[in-house]
């Protein structure tokens, strides 16, 4: 029901305020700051170069070259319509949900959870195929929001972003992609890089709780959309998709079908707007976010059907392939590097791949204890003066190294991924 949940948002006479507005670091002030410190958080994550590179990062079809198929950011703003539309509707917060929605994904690796796979077995390699997942997207999202992302402050010195803790546990906690029933928030806070696992924690506010469900909601009529533009659904699969919707829903509401006449995809706009209300009329506080059977069923089932027939197309299976080649290449030319680091000789070294060696060099300047020993250095020290970020990673050790060049690279875009995977195999 409208509103059933406006003594549950998150708001000054909320028990949770205190700390679900606090910063690990105090925010600067302006004397004409009109904006609330979710508003402030919505338009930092706005405003940061990884949400900038979302819109030429994968969402399920790698490096498109279509402008109507839907990249990362066009993701992101989806879930944020979603989750704003939502919260509004329920009596939460919208601006925490807006702000948790436009920074979820600001740590997702290039080409997807292809990408994201690849960059977890590269550090698997020493801890085995049974140690826990290493490289997750949510926990980069909240990593990068808390030590790689910064701003210039009036000053022009860039801090980092600092954003709020409610904000902060939305993007760790945000995993939308399991089947679960009535979500609700946890009571208790924690140290958010005590989540080891993604999945296994529910966030900590109402608001963040729709983000995840948003994120779910989201995906499932677009990509499905976007598979039919790229012709990879054949007469069987829209004749599967008929089925789904008739044998798990049986019907349609107020006459509006859930797919186009002719049976041939799932429209995105309907789906989005049916699991939306769905979702809002079928909640309550005592119960959690919930899903009427028909619809998670619905959900389920839709779900298996990308998966047969999408997400595991001939077509995606040899791209990941490449994409894996990519970033492999990218990883172990990196990785070898270490040693001449260590002596401030990086530059040289790199010479041939100017464009992964001046990127590269920009992020260890900033990330890392190396001092360039080049006698043109002007620039690089200038950088280090004008950022404010702390030394994350040690250059004299071999798994913070590792662990180095594992973000760096999970912050490129496709394109730039496969620009400098050419220089590298370039004569």
């Amino acid at each position: 029901m409208q509103n059933s949940f406006f003594t549950e948002r998150m708001c000054p006479e909320n028990p949770k305020w205190t700390q679900a507005n606090k910063r690990e670091i105090e925010l600067y002030g302006r004397n004409n700051e009109i904006r609330t410190d979710f508003e402030r958080d919505y338009t930092r994550i706005l405003h940061s170069q990884a949400y900038r590179r979302l819109k030429h990062k994968t969402q399920v079809f790698f490096a498109p070259h279509n402008d109507h198929i839907c990249t990362r950011m066009e993701h992101v703003m989806h879930v944020a319509s979603v989750a704003t539309t939502i919260a509004k509707y329920l009596g939460l917060n919208e601006q925490l949900a807006g702000a948790i929605a436009m920074g979820h994904d600001i740590g997702h690796a290039p080409f997807g959870h292809h990408g994201e796979d690849c960059l977890n077995k590269f550090l698997e390699q020493k801890e085995g195929h049974n140690a826990p997942k290493k490289f997750w997207h949510e926990r980069n999202s909240l990593f990068f929001a808390d030590f790689i992302e910064t701003l210039p402050d009036p000053n022009g010195v860039e801090q980092p972003l600092n954003l709020t803790y409610a904000v902060r546990d939305g993007l760790i906690c945000h995993c939308g992609e399991i089947d679960q029933q009535g979500i609700k928030p946890r009571e208790n806070t924690i140290n958010l890089y005590d989540i080891k696992q993604p999945g296994l924690v529910q966030p900590y506010t109402w608001e963040g709780c729709v983000v995840k469900l948003s994120d779910k909601i989201a995906f499932l009529g677009r990509d499905i959309e976007d598979a039919a533009t790229y012709h990879i659904l054949d007469m069987g699969s829209y004749r599967e998709l008929r089925e789904i919707v008739t044998e798990t829903l049986g019907y349609t509401k107020k006459g509006t079908p859930l797919s186009h006449r002719s049976g041939r995809a799932v429209n995105t706009t309907t789906l989005i707007n049916d699991l939306i209300v769905d979702l809002c009329e079928n909640s309550n506080p005592e119960e959690g976010l919930y899903f009427s059977e028909q619809y998670a069923a619905f959900i389920t089932r839709l779900k298996k059907f990308s998966y047969s027939n999408i997400y595991n197309h001939w077509k995606l299976v040899e791209f990941q392939k490449y994409a894996k080649l990519v970033l492999e290449t990218i990883y172990n030319i990196l990785i070898k590097t270490q040693i001449y680091a260590r002596n401030g000789r990086l530059p040289k070294v790199m010479s041939g791949y100017p464009n992964l060696s001046q990127t590269f060099l920009d992020w260890i300047v900033c990330y890392t204890n190396f001092t360039p020993k080049e006698d043109d250095n002007d620039r690089l020290k200038r950088l280090k003066l004008k950022s404010q970020t702390t030394c994350i990673f040690d250059i004299n050790d071999s798994k913070s190294w590792q662990k180095c060049v594992i973000e760096y690279i999970s912050g490129m875009t496709d394109d730039f991924a496969i620009e400098c995977y050419n220089e590298i195999i370039s004569f």
